[in-house]
Order: C-alpha cells, then structure tokens, then sequence
C-alpha cells in the first residue's frame, strides 16, 4: 500500500490507535461506517486524481485496506518510468 493511501485512510478509522493499518486491517472493525466510507471515498478520489467505478463501491472493496487499496491502485494511471 502506499504511504499517502495509509495516512489518508488513518483518520476515518477511529479504533485503529496506535496501531499500523495493514493490508488485512478490517476497516469496519476499525471504525469505519457508511458516512465515514463516503467521505473516505471522495478524499481518495481527490488525493489520487481517480474515479472509483460504481461496481468498485462494495462492501468488499471496504471491507479491508488492502482491498480498497486495490481497487483503487487498479484505476490510477500508470507511473512514468524515471530516465
């Protein structure tokens, strides 16, 4: 997961404390609600520049950081090589 995608997600997750967030940390479990997702969702697409597809927007796809994570890598363009 990327660095910015964990301190991004780290606030809509009132349980997680001191605690690392991980790929399999339950966002749920953590703290995460209906209205916490929404706005997680809006800051994510801000942030990364990128448009989650309505058939991303699941329980699933909330249901652990490295599921969200993955949706949401799967639609960020590819990175530039460094010459």
């Amino acid at each position: 997961m990327d660095a910015r995608f964990t301190e991004l997600v780290a606030p809509y997750l009132p349980v997680l404390g001191d605690r690392p967030l991980t790929p399999d940390s339950k966002l749920r479990d953590l703290g995460l609600d209906s209205m916490r997702s929404v706005d997680l969702l809006f800051e994510i697409e801000d942030v990364f520049d990128v448009t989650l597809p309505d058939e991303d927007l699941t329980g699933e796809t909330f249901e652990t950081a490295g599921s969200l994570w993955r949706a949401v890598s799967a639609v960020m363009p590819p990175k530039e090589p460094v010459a």
